[in-house]
């Protein structure tokens, strides 16, 4: 699924916007996130250093307002018939992850976040933090360290390996 909502921004929009900000807008939407904005990027043949901070600021933009607003979002789209069975979902899907950040905390939200694995990230990372209660100025610092690692981590796979099987190729 990633693949293809990767494959729809990369070439969907190629030549209507510049790749620049396709890759900051990837990095800004849910599930594809900095993961979805990296991979864009290493097929736009964008520069990983210049990729990287673009993508980083991308997927940071919407962390303050989720950890601000989402209580209150959720709580007025929960008195809404219409939508209280995707907030009950929602929370339900987002707190069945959320063991190991109740638990650790700080370390637990930076891992989530870090390892970029299937609904983790920075967007379900803040959900959690803040249906958790997690302090907003200690959740953030968080998720900004986990976004570092997820850097690392995708860098090496969006950038490394590519260039590694040219190399062998």
């Amino acid at each position: 699924m990633v693949d293809s909502l990767v494959n729809f921004f990369t070439q969907g929009l190629v030549g209507i916007i510049p790749s620049e900000a396709i890759i900051f807008i990837v990095s800004m939407v849910p599930v594809l996130e900095l993961r979805g904005g990296l991979l864009a990027a290493s097929l736009l043949d964008i520069e990983m250093y210049k990729a990287v901070w673009i993508c980083i600021i991308g997927n940071l933009i919407p962390i303050p307002f989720i950890l601000l607003f989402i209580k209150t979002i959720l709580g007025w789209m929960k008195k809404q018939n219409c939508f209280k069975k995707l907030v009950e979902w929602l929370e339900h899907k987002s707190m069945s992850k959320g063991g190991q950040i109740e638990k650790y905390e700080f370390l637990g939200l930076l891992l989530f976040v870090g390892v970029p694995l299937p609904g983790t990230g920075a967007w379900t990372g803040a959900l959690i933090a803040s249906l958790l209660d997690v302090k907003n100025k200690k959740a953030f610092m968080a998720i900004g360290c986990g976004l570092v690692m997820a850097t690392v981590i995708m860098c090496f796979i969006a950038y490394g390996i590519p260039a590694l099987v040219t190399m062998i190729a």
